[in-house]
């Protein structure tokens, strides 16, 4: 019996943002039936693009919350001044209920993405057995005078060939097409939010602060009030293994949970075992500020070193000559880039580079503002 593959491809629904003075409008789905999501409400667009036949009919009004949060803010846990771990909240608690689309469609193209990729194995194994086939038969004798036989395989070869070629082709379509549509001004500062984010990515030295807890200065006879647990992490330019587009995401690796990917209008929050959260951009509260940071393990060099103190300080911060060997230690400044949402995201970065730092805070708030604006 010959050998015969056939695949039923899905359509992979893209998202397409669309940033204007009208406001900021979302579309996922493909050409002839998607959803669109804005200020004048929720809206399902069907037709026949080939017969110019449309319909849109209206879902949800624009000012009518379809959903609640999963998590409202009186229902988090307050802030602890003395101890903290920092970390954000499961994955599964923080997808914003509005982001639920573009979730939906990342899950899609991972399906996708894992049945193409059993059926590339079944096709690889298939293709070795037809060869091992074709092998054999010119050794045995019935091979010799059948010569049925081998071109039978020979067709085999040559479908499976065709099949495995095609399959990876699908393959490396199953993404989610994102594209994007600024006007003038929001693609002005959405340039300039990544410039200066590619600016913050060359600092000497990026940490994820993943816990900080104070101590008590007249027994540690230190000047820091403050100890805290960081990580050196990495910051660049990078997509989710998903979405398939000309906009680059800005990637803040993180030490202890999912990292971030920061696009136009939403965050993905992606982990090492691939779940994943959407967070809608105007959700997320970004506090930038300096740290002053007693550093003991060597200035990076893009670093200001704004005072000295003594490992062992009197009250008043003056050298305590009561110990021997007491040595000099700089005070640095440093950036620092808080993020939280009332959904559960949690995250703290230090930056070597202060300056660097104020630029992109001053850039994303610039940034965050123009798109609530729009909204």
């Amino acid at each position: 019996m010959a050998w015969n593959f056939r695949r039923r491809v899905k359509i992979i629904p893209g998202v397409h943002l669309n940033f204007s003075k009208n406001g900021i409008s979302t579309s996922i789905g493909v050409k002839g039936a998607s959803i669109t999501l804005g200020k004048s409400g929720t809206y399902l667009n069907t037709g026949i693009p080939g017969l110019g036949l449309y319909n849109r009919q209206k879902l949800v009004n624009g000012d009518s919350p379809s959903f609640e949060s999963p998590i409202s803010p009186q229902q988090l846990e307050p802030y602890d001044s003395k101890y903290d771990n920092i970390f954000s909240a499961a994955i599964h608690e923080i997808t914003s209920q509005d982001m639920q689309g573009i979730k939906e469609a990342i899950l899609l193209a991972r399906e996708q993405r894992l049945s193409l990729e059993k059926d590339i194995s079944k096709i690889r194994i298939a293709l070795t057995v037809s060869k091992i086939k074709k092998a054999m038969s010119y050794l045995l004798v019935y091979g010799l005078i059948n010569k049925s036989i081998p071109e039978q395989i020979d067709n085999d070869l040559k479908t499976q060939r065709e099949a495995l070629k095609q399959t990876k082709e699908q393959k490396e379509a199953s993404y989610v097409n994102l594209e994007v549509d600024f006007d003038t001004e929001s693609k002005f500062k959405y340039e300039e939010l990544v410039n200066t984010f590619i600016e913050l990515t060359r600092s000497r030295k990026i940490w994820d602060v993943t816990s900080a807890h104070f101590e008590d200065r007249r027994i540690t006879r230190s000047s820091a009030s403050t100890i805290v647990k960081r990580n050196t992490v990495s910051f660049g330019l990078k997509s989710i293994p998903e979405f398939k587009s000309d906009v680059q995401a800005l990637f803040l690796q993180n030490a202890n949970g999912a990292d971030l990917y920061i696009y136009p209008n939403f965050i993905v929050m992606y982990s090492k075992n691939k779940d994943f959260a959407v967070i809608g951009l105007d959700e997320i509260s970004m506090e930038q500020n300096y740290v002053r940071f007693t550093e003991t393990q060597g200035v990076p060099a893009d670093t200001k070193i704004i005072e000295q103190t003594w490992a062992k300080v009197n009250k008043n911060g003056s050298r305590d000559k009561r110990f021997k060997g007491n040595y000099q230690i700089p005070v640095v400044r440093y950036g620092e880039l808080k993020l939280k949402t009332t959904t559960g995201v949690h995250e703290e970065y230090q930056f070597s580079n202060y300056e660097a730092t104020a630029a992109f805070g001053q850039a994303f708030r610039e940034y965050q503002q123009s798109i609530k604006q729009l909204a």
